[in-house]
């Protein structure tokens, strides 16, 4: 059985930083594409950044180009999200996601396993 569990989220202020970890159980970690996705309150899930298998490929939302940045250490079968310049519309509950083998997507039909979801608020 997959399991994924976020950790790193917080209160922050406006132009803060901080560091998403998701960290994942199961076999062959780096087979997989991985993704985070965010929900704000009174809102649909939305995507926010992906990344390919082996960490060569990466791409985000319009939202948070520029300003978050996906990784992941296959060694330690672990994905973060290094988020900064914060924004109060950043304010969310982020989820980390585990996909198929091949192809990043910003669908959330294409990720199978998902994390718990961690807080993050941003105050201005």
């Amino acid at each position: 059985q997959v399991q994924l569990v976020e950790s790193g989220g917080g209160s922050v202020q406006a132009g803060d930083s901080l560091t998403l970890s998701c960290a994942a159980s199961g076999r062959n970690f780096n087979s997989y594409v991985m993704a985070w996705f965010r929900q704000a309150p009174g809102k649909e899930r939305e995507f926010v950044s992906t990344i390919s298998r082996l960490g060569r490929n990466t791409y985000y939302a319009d939202s948070v180009k520029g300003r978050f940045t996906v990784s992941r250490d296959n060694a330690k079968n672990t994905v973060y999200l290094q988020m900064n310049s914060l924004k109060p519309e950043d304010t969310a509950v982020y989820y980390c996601a585990r996909g198929g083998t091949y192809s990043e997507s910003p669908h959330e039909s294409d990720y199978y396993y998902w994390g718990q979801g961690t807080q993050v608020t941003v105050s201005s």
